[in-house]
């Protein structure tokens, strides 16, 4: 974990909801797609735990959706303003399991952590495919930055405005994978684990307290007894979740 100051570079609006970040600064601090930044906003309490999307040596780039005070507070911040952040949080994703064609499965604002994990495999080699969910085409946002990268990219949504009518898990059935990375909302996680046909690995977005481990508040219960988000997490593998009834 480190502490330093970084710089808006750009701050824009993909869609109605979901913003773009780019700022630069220190990285040195993050190594692995899947980790994690804490953002200190003014007269807020608790810092804001924000998925990394992507990052270079001297950029962090994070895509975010504006559902309360802190996230509204940084949809209109501009360019030149400076961020307190806490860079390389929580335990990223493991490549080294990923076979010849890993399927990326991301749901909302669980999309941003799959692009930056999407480079790295494919700087491997690695024949990348990539499943979008959202829940109608407004919300859609990256569709096309993964395509660029040379992903095999399906958008689904809920209502059937574009893409495949259905979830993720609908355009997961036909499609010939083998293992897989996924992040967003739990139920999306839960049906994912059920369909999949491979192992893999799931990252889990949870409100944190202090977000490196401290308060214990974002535990969750595994098959090896209870793991912090924050600190063991957000990525775990299939295998040690334990679902709740």
């Amino acid at each position: 974990m480190k502490q330093s100051i970084f710089k808006i570079l750009s701050n824009e609006a993909l869609t109605d909801c979901v913003y773009k970040m780019v700022l630069s600064g220190d990285t040195s601090a993050i190594t692995a797609a899947g980790q994690f930044v804490n953002i200190k906003l003014a007269g807020l309490f608790l810092r804001r735990p924000i998925s990394v999307c992507d990052y270079d040596e001297k950029t962090l780039t994070i895509v975010y959706k504006v559902v309360g005070k802190g996230t509204e507070v940084m949809s209109k911040m501009k360019p030149g303003q400076e961020l307190d952040i806490l860079t390389g949080l929580g335990n990223g994703y493991d490549l080294s399991a990923a076979g010849d064609k890993p399927v990326l499965l991301g749901g909302g604002v669980g999309v941003p952590p799959m692009y930056n994990l999407a480079k790295k495999l494919i700087a491997e080699g690695k024949k990348v495919s990539v499943i979008l969910g959202f829940n109608t085409k407004s919300e859609i946002f990256y569709e096309e930055e993964f395509k660029n990268l040379g992903c095999d990219v399906t958008v689904t949504t809920v209502d059937g405005s574009y893409g495949t009518k259905g979830f993720v898990t609908t355009a997961l059935e036909d499609m010939d994978y083998t293992y897989f990375y996924t992040c967003g909302p739990e139920p999306m996680l839960k049906a994912v684990h059920k369909a999949s046909r491979t192992s893999g690995q799931m990252s889990f977005e949870e409100r944190m307290g202090c977000g490196f481990g401290a308060c214990m508040g974002c535990s969750c219960k595994t098959l090896t007894g209870y793991k912090r988000i924050c600190k063991e997490g957000p990525v775990m593998r299939k295998e040690e979740i334990l679902w709740e009834s």
